[in-house]
């Protein structure tokens, strides 16, 4: 690789959608677990 190559590095816009998207995932894991029960128990 020469030293005038792009390095292997997401984009800023790329990083920012992970970022929201790591942050996003425990929260949706969570809105479903409450949704699977409230279907169970109505």
């Amino acid at each position: 690789m020469l030293w005038s190559d792009p390095r292997d590095e997401p984009s800023p816009e790329t990083r920012q959608v992970q970022e929201r998207l790591r942050r996003a995932g425990p929260i949706l894991a969570t809105l479903l677990l409450v949704a699977a029960v409230a279907l169970m128990l109505f």
